[in-house]
């Protein structure tokens, strides 16, 4: 029986622009890793946390990953707990995904440690009362991919539905991260509760476009439905150099460029030989703005959050 594993769970970008709390896919470059340790003592302690880990909490109830666990650890009456060192990989605030990879992370490391181990759509319940604690609502399209791996359409909050979308091989995800600190809660205060007819016409379309373009391998369609209408021209005002960043990626020859998550990151689809263009001209963008950016080029790998050490 297992008593030690610490598990890694991927960085994400939320949104891909098109798809609001529903769409969301595996940034690989970069992760949160917890070590969890099956204790006598029927409780959840955090014991450290290390890495780009700022100001977070140690108490498990105020904390993504303490609170993922603690409600696993209820749900299954167990006799006995759980002890935890977090490792902070992705930066706080930066639309990445880190408080849903810590959580998804912490409850892969203890579902190892379960004497029957759960399915992953159960464990994708519990992560979500972790996320609750970051950003003050249940939404998935972190949790989904960072759990199940590759792009990810999540359908459902009481009763989630993940499907995993082919993603074309040629493409790769292109993120520059400015240095800012952008909170969800503030990127999600600020939309609107209504939107226009058209608009929601428009962005369907967009959406329906998108999914179909990825599972046809066509290019073209996915280029031409990479369109925000909604929530990007309601949230570009908080990345200073916003527009400036997504039109350098385009001209570079990505096939589209929005905010990845809550922001400020930025994020680009491109094909492999534009991918370091694109790179480069949204690095040059922000640092015309004065910010100095962390860049990636990432795969979009179908696999999600696993055990790496046992």
């Amino acid at each position: 029986m297992l008593t030690d594993v610490t598990a890694f769970a991927p960085a994400t970008v939320a949104n891909v622009g098109i798809g609001f709390d529903i769409l969301g896919h595996t940034v690989e470059a970069v992760g949160d890793r917890v070590r969890l340790r099956r204790i006598d003592e029927p409780v959840v302690r955090i014991r450290a946390i290390t890495g780009i880990a700022g100001d977070l909490p140690v108490e498990p109830a105020r904390n993504t990953a303490g609170r993922a666990v603690q409600a696993m650890h209820a749900a299954l009456a167990l006799d006995y707990g759980f002890e935890m060192d977090i490792e902070k990989g992705i930066p706080l605030g930066s639309g990445l995904g880190g408080s849903a990879a810590s959580a998804v992370a912490a409850v892969v490391a203890a579902n190892a440690l379960l004497d029957e181990p759960l399915p992953r759509l159960q464990l994708l319940k519990f992560a979500m009362q972790g996320e609750i604690v970051a950003s003050g609502s249940a939404h998935v399209d972190n949790i989904a991919p960072c759990l199940f791996g590759g792009l990810t359409l999540t359908v459902g909050i009481d009763h989630p539905r993940v499907k995993q979308i082919p993603v074309p091989p040629s493409l790769r995800c292109v993120l520059a991260h400015p240095h800012m600190y952008l909170g969800t809660r503030e990127a999600r205060a600020i939309l609107k509760t209504d939107i226009s007819r058209s608009d929601f016409v428009w962005a369907s379309a967009n959406l329906a476009g998108f999914i179909s373009g990825c599972y046809s391998n066509d290019l073209d369609m996915i280029r031409e439905s990479f369109n925000d209408v909604i929530i990007e021209p309601q949230r570009h005002s908080l990345i200073p150099g916003f527009k400036d960043v997504q039109r350098g990626a385009m001209s570079a020859g990505a096939l589209g460029c929005s905010i990845s998550g809550a922001g400020p990151t930025v994020f680009a689809w491109a094909e492999t030989q534009y991918a370091e263009a694109v790179r480069g001209a949204m690095v040059a963008a922000f640092a015309a703005h004065g910010l100095q950016s962390d860049d990636w080029i990432s795969g979009m790998e179908s696999y999600g959050a696993r055990v790496v050490k046992a």
